[in-house]
């Protein structure tokens, strides 16, 4: 029997697996197939607007994403650099078939995860009986709904209840996972099953019951979970086609080459050649918008067939086109490896036929004589509702179930990484009987993701943005470390390289926050401020001519690690934003502190109006401030909550 076994390999499952075996668990990682290990189906880029955030954040606490990422580059960039460093976010073109590769081979030599092929088509719990006066040794498998009963049974409640598993409420399954050929079994599983769940792809009308990039599809998996009572829905994305790079007159696009820029998405990364390959910028025409315009009735949305929910901050071309009334809409031609000639349309996502869409390429600027490789497609799949979720991402009614990634109802590479590591780091400390860990609004992006899936839930495909966070100035990519290494330390998934290293940079910061009152001569002044005098450190990183480079090349800071001189920076020059931030944060953490009881019942509190009480023992929010941010829970229901529990011992109730 394994200890946790996960199900998918994209980019939830891989960290999923690698922090459980970081936790010295031994994990079975099941995928329908091995060619799609943290296969980038969509885009070939990892990072982005807010997604830089999380790859950072997962960095920090552990995980092999931002490794990856570093090892497989093909170009760097920096975003939003016209606008603050809260919204900077690094995005780098990597090569998906070495990206594929690189994690692949990571997950196969790693001695405690068994990598195998193979189609989940049944789950099911199964209850441990142990000795006592009413039941014999031995097994009892049965789906959930059954073992409830069973649980409630008089039979059970005559039991002696300290000596049978089977008569406890909280009664503690182990997990059978069948697939096609085999079954095993684990006392904990993650399902990471992306969008791969009775996935169907739609180009114009034709239809494929297939999973992204034509891998199949998981058939059965979304049937036994509706045994267990879990809610299914339907969601939708899509992603462009993909061209040959030779039929295209790269010369009359806009050449965009990477950054020279020495950040990483790993600390344990060094520098690496950030400009293998340019991209390209392009617009579409108006004879572009003609085309979709003639044959929106062609679409798959258009034919009824599909059903999911799609993706609002994602649209496909022809909802630009019906949406925004403009003359054009820009495109990237972005390489989707150093050794193939296919390259990616981000920017032109479409479910037309095959036909339509060489028409709507081959009209645009450069792409006269383009090859389509791969046509685009639309694709919808199952999802759960995560409000059923608690925020370890465990499900609320069957311990040791644990759910990650676009299965959640998320979209995009990151955010399914991010969950996934989550639910790999609780499944680990839930078998060691550790608490989980809960990563909060005010201490990550990541906490920010899961509070809003088990809180709000999400009706279409969620993506995380720097919107959602309410301490964005706080939660900045370049401190990613500094929030979350120790949270990660402590979980035990940060080894001792990667903690040394944020040691030192600690020193570091310590070390300039000592040279702040120190002088700095007047030559060194003028180089930076016109009619420039001699001033303090400090008063040269607050003048507001003073830029970054600036700072860094002054004697005083020469020999010190970029990333500190960095953090102080933004800290002095944000000094008065950041302290009213902080006094809103430590008021928040307050309440996140709070901790509420578990499987309690709401409509017991006197006071609480109905319709609180009831959306509460629906959610059964983690903390008070996650019950505050429940629709239908007003401020006057918290503050009876707090009154009403403020002696309640949840250690006692959980």
């Amino acid at each position: 029997m394994f200890d946790a076994i996960v199900v998918g390999a994209g980019h939830a499952g891989v960290e999923a697996a690698k922090a459980l075996s970081k936790l010295n668990k031994k994990v079975l990682m099941l995928t329908i197939s091995l060619d799609n290990v943290s296969y980038l189906a969509c885009n070939p880029s990892i990072g982005g607007t807010a997604k830089g955030h999380l790859v950072k954040e997962i960095d920090a606490l552990g995980g092999i994403m931002g490794v990856a990422a570093d090892k497989t580059l093909i170009q760097l960039r920096m975003l939003n650099m016209s606008k603050g460093f809260a919204v900077q976010s690094l995005r780098a073109q990597v090569d998906k078939y070495a990206y594929h590769q690189f994690v692949k081979q990571a997950i196969e030599s790693d001695k405690n995860i068994q990598l195998r092929e193979g189609e989940v088509v049944g789950v099911e719990a199964v209850y441990k009986k142990s000795q006592c006066a009413v039941h014999s040794e031995g097994e009892l498998e049965i789906n959930g709904k059954n073992a409830e009963k069973v649980r409630n049974t008089e039979k059970s409640k005559s039991a002696d209840q300290n000596n049978c598993e089977l008569c406890t409420v909280n009664c503690a399954p182990r997990y059978k996972i069948i697939t096609d050929q085999l079954t095993y079994y684990a006392k904990t599983v993650i399902f990471a099953c992306g969008v791969y769940l009775k996935s169907k792809i739609f180009i114009g009308g034709t239809i494929k019951e297939k999973g992204p990039s034509s891998f199949a599809r998981a058939n059965h998996l979304s049937d036994a979970l509706k045994k267990f009572g879990i809610n299914l829905r339907r969601f939708k994305t899509g992603t462009p086609a993909r061209v040959k790079r030779d039929t295209i007159n790269l010369d009359v696009l806009e050449k965009q080459d990477g950054e020279k820029l020495s950040y990483t998405f790993s600390t344990l990364s060094t520098k690496t050649n950030y400009n293998k390959e340019p991209c390209f910028l392009g617009y579409t025409n108006q004879s572009t918008h003609e085309i979709i315009r003639n044959n929106l009735g062609a679409s798959s949305k258009a034919k009824g067939i599909t059903e999911g929910e799609g993706a609002r901050y994602c649209p496909s071309i022809e909802d630009k086109i019906e949406r925004f009334n403009k003359d054009r809409h820009p495109f990237f031609l972005e390489p989707e490896g150093l050794n193939t000639q296919e390259m990616y349309v981000q920017g032109i996502s479409t479910s037309l036929p095959a036909n339509v869409q060489l028409q709507v390429y081959r009209s645009l600027e450069g792409f006269e004589n383009v090859q389509i490789m791969r046509d685009a497609y639309a694709i919808e799949y199952d999802c759960i509702d995560p409000r059923c979720l608690s925020a370890s991402l465990m499900h609320k009614n069957y311990e040791g179930m644990f759910f990650a990634g676009q299965v959640n109802g998320t979209s995009g590479y990151e955010e399914a990484a991010a969950q996934g590591l989550v639910a790999g780091i609780n499944a680990g400390l839930l078998l060691d009987k550790k608490s989980p860990l809960i990563l909060r609004r005010d201490n990550s992006y990541i906490g920010v993701m899961i509070d809003d899936l088990v809180i709000k839930g999400a009706d279409e495909p969620y993506r995380m943005m720097t919107s959602r966070a309410e301490y964005r100035l706080y939660l900045r990519q370049d401190n990613a470390d500094l929030r979350l290494t120790e949270i990660g330390r402590k979980a035990g998934l940060v080894g001792d390289k990667q903690y040394n290293l944020f040691k030192k940079k600690m020193r570091d910061i310590e070390r300039i926050k000592l040279l702040l009152k120190k002088r700095v001569e007047i030559d060194e002044v003028n180089k930076l401020i016109k009619n420039g005098e001699a001033m303090s450190l400090e008063r040269v990183i607050k003048h507001h001519e003073v830029n970054f480079d600036g700072v860094l090349n002054l004697p005083l800071l020469k020999d010190l690690n970029k990333a500190a001189v960095l953090e102080t920076y933004i800290c002095l020059r944000y000094e008065g934003y950041l302290e009213r931030e902080n006094r809103l944060r430590h008021e928040q953490g307050r309440l996140e502190e709070a901790v509420l009881p578990q499987n309690f019942d709401y409509t017991a509190i006197q006071g609480l109006r109905l319709e609180a009480a009831e959306k509460l023992n629906k959610i059964q929010p983690h903390s008070v401030a996650q019950a505050s941010r429940i629709s239908g829970v007003n401020p006057a229901d918290i503050n009876v909550l707090i009154v009403r529990l403020k002696n309640y011992d949840t250690k006692d109730n959980n």
